[in-house]
């Protein structure tokens, strides 16, 4: 009788160890299970991304505004170093006629008064300039950035995403599956639009 139910268990032992083998073996599951599994469509297509710097560095409007904005910068420049110019003769005719002693001291404290002011205006032109400059920069920017959402928010049926994040360096989205970059695709649709905006 002992002997039988050492037997019996040693069946049982090797039958529990075929079993655990051919579970975690994986022989007689079906095939299809084996494979990968495939994500949904749903998750596949939600989410896409467009890296912003490079939309906007390559985008035939940027280049058009900026030299819009560089055309303003330039005639700016030249209009502050023009009254730079007439300042520094002033100044240098003041200081000419006061070393000559040409002028009397009442003169020379009108004209030295007349300097402080022409150097003040001068100083309010530039940070006006400056800030003028800055403000149509930061339009331009926007008016690039609005452009590009509205095409998408257009032609989202032809994009079918839930999402399309905006990546830039520093930005919010610090890594982007290559997969999900539809940047190319929205940069060459965009200039395409706009180049045939700009031929009517």
């Amino acid at each position: 009788m002992k002997k039988l139910s050492v037997v019996l268990f040693s069946i049982l032992f090797v039958g529990l160890g075929l079993l655990y083998f051919f579970h975690f073996s994986g022989i007689g599951k079906n095939k299809k299970s084996e494979d990968p599994v495939e994500k949904p469509e749903s998750t596949a297509s939600g989410i896409a991304y467009v890296n912003v710097d490079t939309v906007i560095f390559k985008f035939d409007m940027f280049y058009d505004r900026r030299d819009e904005l560089m055309d303003k910068q330039q005639k700016a420049e030249a209009e502050l170093n023009s009254k730079a110019g007439q300042y520094e003769k002033s100044a240098r005719d003041y200081q000419e006629k006061v070393n000559k002693g040409l002028v009397t001291r009442a003169t020379a404290a009108e004209m030295e008064q007349d300097l402080i002011q022409q150097q003040q205006e001068l100083v309010n032109l530039r940070d006006n300039l400056q800030a003028n400059l800055l403000e149509e920069e930061q339009v331009m920017n926007r008016q690039i950035l609005e452009y590009i959402t509205s095409f998408l928010e257009e032609n989202k049926s032809e994009y079918n995403y839930q999402y399309i994040l905006g990546k830039s360096f520093g930005g919010q989205v610090l890594y982007g599956d290559t997969a999900l970059d539809i940047t190319q695709k929205v940069l060459d649709a965009i200039n395409k639009k706009y180049k045939g905006e700009n031929k009517k």
